[in-house]
């Protein structure tokens, strides 16, 4: 069995986001051509981000695939643990406000910028 890693991006218990790790089992289809179970998606969105991008802290406004086409995106999370995604690598985006909550950027979500020479080319997929 061949496993696939899942980088997840979530809302802790303490409503800041963490990172995580998930195995998903490639279970299906031949030996030379594994496949996962078909999930359903909400259809996908492409974004072009320039050389010097950067947001504020936000939240995912819904659970989504973030897939790095081109460039290399940074993912930074509060008290400084920050990840880079470099094209070719993925993560699920899923560190959603907590219910009730009212956002706090002190507290709550990410920021996400561009890191080096190149655009960031992304493909959001709903999930």
């Amino acid at each position: 069995m061949t496993v696939f890693t899942k980088v997840v991006l979530y809302t802790g218990a303490d409503g800041r986001a963490q990172f995580r790790d998930e195995a998903v089992e490639l279970l299906g289809g031949t030996p030379t051509s594994q496949l996962s179970t078909l999930e359903p998606s909400g259809g996908y969105q492409l974004r072009h981000s320039p050389v010097g991008f950067q947001s504020n802290f936000h939240c995912t406004t819904d659970p989504q695939w973030v897939v790095i086409l081109g460039g290399q995106m940074e993912i930074g999370l509060q008290g400084g643990v920050s990840r880079i995604f470099k094209a070719g690598e993925h993560f699920y985006s899923a560190d959603v406000l907590p219910a009730g909550a009212s956002f706090d950027p002190n507290v709550h979500g990410h920021w996400s910028r561009q890191v080096g020479s190149e655009p960031l080319v992304t493909m959001f997929v709903r999930g």
